[in-house]
């Protein structure tokens, strides 16, 4: 391949990662304590009625700690997974499963966003189109950490 080729794929490879930067949707105002409490209650809800025992992180819509509860016997590793969930939904306003989707696709560079932890069970909480924090859950299989944070936002009444 050429220089010129080469600088042209570059060019339109950059712009094409612009578009889809653009195409997030916006920061809402921040989450309360009182609504990530009833987020995280679903959460534990959901994980009590499968028998999982979960670490349950909502975070602000900037990635900082605003509720956590950790359910009784969860893994010691899991209280800082599901931080590091809630922080990759919230700072780049999308479910931590896309990092995960875009490296089975062999997009391995993703490995080098710092911040960006590429395992399902981050989902960002949206209000009114807008990021307003996030949910991180681990404990269980990436799925099931999901499938709790997702009943999490459902059970609080936002979609």
């Amino acid at each position: 391949m050429s220089f010129s080729k080469a600088c042209a794929f570059l060019g339109v490879a950059l712009f094409a990662g612009l578009v889809s930067a653009q195409e997030r949707p916006p920061y809402g105002t921040e989450i309360t304590a009182d609504l990530a409490k009833k987020i995280a209650a679903g959460a534990v809800a959901e994980s009590k009625k499968n028998g999982w025992r979960m670490a349950i992180s909502i975070v602000d819509n900037h990635g900082f700690p605003v509720y956590f509860e950790r359910m009784d016997d969860t893994q010691t590793a899991s209280v800082q997974i599901a931080l590091d969930k809630a922080k990759t939904a919230a700072t780049f306003r999308r479910p931590s499963k896309a990092f995960e989707d875009g490296i089975a696709k062999g997009r391995v560079a993703l490995l080098g966003l710092s911040g960006a932890t590429p395992i399902e069970g981050g989902a960002p909480i949206m209000s009114g189109g807008k990021v307003i924090g996030a949910i991180g859950v681990s404990g269980a299989n990436s799925d099931q950490d999901a499938a709790a944070a997702m009943a999490g936002i459902t059970a609080a009444g936002i979609k």
